[in-house]
C-alpha cells in the first residue's frame, strides 16, 4: 500500500461522480475513470440520497453545528426533558415504597416473639405417646 496523502474530495467532485452514478453509469467504471475506490461513490451516494448536497462535505471537516444539541431538534429536547423528570418521579416514589416497606419489616421483625431459648413454647405440639 502506498504512503502518500491522503486525498481529500471537493463537494464538486462527489456531487458530479454522484449524478453521472445516477444518471446510470455504473459504480465500477466510474471508479476506474475518477481513480476512487468503488466505496467511496456508493457512499458518496448513500450521502447524498440522505442528506442531499450538504451531506457531501469534505473529509474531516465537521458539519456545521455538530454539537449533539444542535442536531436535536427543540421538541426532541423538551420531549427527552419531560421523560427525565417523569423517570425522576417515579424513582423518587420507588425510593418511599422501599422505605414505607423496609421501616414495616422492622417491625414486623420486632414484634414477632422468638422462636429459640429457655421458656419459649415450641411450634409444634408434641406427639402423644
Amino acid at each position: 500500500m502506498s504512503e502518500g496523502k491522503r486525498r481529500v474530495f471537493s463537494r464538486e467532485f462527489k456531487l458530479s461522480a454522484v449524478q453521472r452514478m445516477m444518471a446510470g453509469e455504473s459504480a465500477a467504471a466510474l471508479s476506474g475513470d475518477l481513480q476512487v475506490p468503488v466505496g467511496h461513490v456508493y457512499k458518496w451516494c448513500r450521502h447524498y440520497r440522505r442528506g442531499g448536497v450538504d451531506a457531501l462535505r469534505p473529509a474531516c471537516r465537521p458539519r456545521r453545528g455538530a454539537g449533539a444539541l444542535d442536531r436535536e431538534g427543540p421538541q426532541d429536547l423538551v420531549g427527552a426533558r419531560k421523560r427525565i423528570s417523569e423517570l425522576e418521579r417515579k424513582v423518587g416514589q420507588q425510593q418511599l415504597d422501599l422505605d414505607f416497606f423496609r421501616q414495616a419489616l422492622r417491625q414486623v421483625g420486632e414484634a414477632r416473639q422468638p422462636s429459640e431459648g429457655p421458656g419459649v413454647r415450641t411450634s409444634t405440639r408434641r406427639s402423644p405417646r
